[in-house]
Formats: C-alpha cells, structure tokens, sequence
C-alpha cells in the first residue's frame, strides 16, 4: 500500500535526512494545519491561492509572523519533496510571502537616564583625571549628536568644528555627513581637549585616545560606555536614545534621519545637498542637550528639568 505523502514526507526526515523525532513532529503540525484548512482537497492538489489562503488563515488567528514563517517552511520543503518523488510539478509555497517579521525595538534611556548618566560625571572605578575627561566627552557626544560608535571612534580633531558646533564624521558606505554638537558636548570636549593635548603621540589625529596616546578603538568604547553605565548601556543605546528624545520633541523624523544617517535616505544623497540650517534649528530647539538656557521652562539652576 503506497504511503501517503505525509507519512512518506516524515518516513524522509527521520530517516533520510536524519532529523529528531521533535523536529519531524513539528513539520507534521505544521502540514497537518494545512491538510485540515485544505477539508477535502488533497495536499497534492493544493496550488498557490491556497497556501496564500492559509497564511491569511494563520494571520486571523493571530499566530506570529516567527510562527507563519516556519509553517511556509515546512510547506516548501513538503513541496520540494514531493517534486523529487514526482508528485507534484510545481511548489506551490515557493514564492508565497509570509508576513514580515517586526523588527525589535531598540533599548533607549528614559530621558531622565541620560540625563543622569551624562550629568553624574564618569565613574569608571580607578579612572585617572585624563579618561575622567575623556571618557564625559565621549558619553555626550554620543548622545548628542547620535553617533555609530565607529564613526566616533574613527572622528579625528580637525572633523570637529569648535566654533560651528558640529562635527564631520565618516558613516556606512563611506558617506560622509555633518552631525550638530550640543552645547553641553561641546562643553565637555573643550574640557577634555587640553588633556588630550598633553597626552596625545606625536602624529596621532583621532579626538579620542587612549592613556598611552593612540586612538581609541570602537571595543574601548563600548567598554568603557558600559562601564560608565553600570551595564545599562551600550554607545548603540545613546545613539538610539539621541533618535527618540530627539523625535518625541521636534516631530521631524526627517530631520532625525538626516543627522543620524539612516540607511532608507536615498543612496544618491549627500550631506550638502541638505537643508544643514533647518536640521540645527531642529536641533537645538528639540535636543535635551542643547537647549539654550532661558528657551523654556527651567529649574532653580536656569537648566531644564527634563
């Protein structure tokens, strides 16, 4: 008596293919969902419209995209399967899409994190005057203006414009953008910058660097960031913390996409084709850093409370 194309396809995973007993009822779950959506039809019959058909089905029934996804697995290997053994002719499940899969969100600081961690000062244990300097520099630029931590740590002295309040750095695909400083970074590096000068190597060009001279590498910073942190963040966490302060208080995601470098602004784009005015005027109105004193509501110190 010739096997059904069920038992035959889990009679080929467990003993062709060498899969565990859980794994093989796993994909007969999945394909026996499918034979009970079918009613009467036959698995063999089923075309493209129905398997669409029941990804609908699954959807409605509020499985997880994770979930669809692995039952439109299931229905292609069957399928590839059964074209092996000439059953079918086509794989009716090939080129099904499943729903997509929702990204996480990224881990970000309540405001009132940041603040603390930028306002506390480092702590980094044993920490000398020098990496004290540094390492408040690091955090605040970071945050402030959202950078990857490759691009701060590959930010030399001359792509900080000091009087301009902003800095050039190189992002993915080598594209080169202009980021705004705020005022309480720029207050951080103009106190860590004389240090910086008496122990930076003779030719060494980064902004930031290590006790011995050199540049810092991207491993450092995230280290020292995390130590910094107590573990409660990462150089990534105050880059996506500065995108969502940043765009809880303008609105402007384009503004927000424009100074981070998001990778969905055009391809062909370039920093200078920009409205570089209208993002600092989003900027300093919205970013918790660089708020000019006296711009809203202020604490006993003059600073914002939030």
């Amino acid at each position: 008596m010739t096997a059904s194309p069920l038992e035959a396809f889990a009679a080929h995973l467990r003993d062709e293919r060498g899969l565990s007993a859980r794994t093989v009822a796993s994909y007969r779950r999945d394909l026996e969902a499918f034979r009970a959506f079918l009613g009467e039809a036959p698995l063999e019959d089923a075309g493209r419209q129905q398997v669409r058909g029941f990804v609908g089905h699954l959807h409605r029934r509020g499985l997880s995209p994770r979930s669809i996804h692995r039952s439109l697995s299931a229905l292609r290997t069957f399928y590839a399967y059964l074209i092996r053994e000439r059953r079918v002719a086509a794989n009716p499940a090939e080129h099904v899409p499943a729903p997509r899969q929702g990204r996480p969100l990224p881990r970000t600081l309540a405001p009132e994190q940041a603040q603390a961690l930028m306002d506390g000062g480092p702590s980094g244990g044993r920490a000398s005057a020098f990496e004290a300097l540094r390492d408040h520099a690091l955090l605040e630029l970071l945050y402030s203006s959202g950078l990857r931590v490759s691009e701060a740590a590959g930010l030399d002295l001359s792509g900080l414009d000091r009087a301009g309040g902003e800095a050039r750095v190189l992002g993915k695909g080598r594209k080169t953008r202009v980021v705004p400083v705020g005022r309480k970074a720029r207050q951080a590096l103009e106190a860590y910058l004389p240090a910086r000068a008496e122990r930076a190597a003779e030719g060494e060009t980064a902004l930031f660097i290590t006790r011995r001279g050199r540049r810092m590498s991207v491993r450092a910073m995230q280290d020292r960031v995390r130590k910094l942190s107590g573990g409660a963040a990462s150089p990534h966490t105050l880059r996506h913390s500065c995108a969502s302060h940043l765009l809880e208080s303008s609105g402007d995601l384009r503004a927000v996409q424009e100074m981070l470098g998001h990778a969905n602004l055009s391809t062909t784009q370039v920093y200078t084709h920009l409205d570089v005015q209208h993002l600092a005027a989003a900027y300093d109105r919205a970013h918790p850093r660089a708020r000019r004193k006296g711009s809203q509501e202020t604490g006993s110190d003059g600073e914002s409370e939030d």
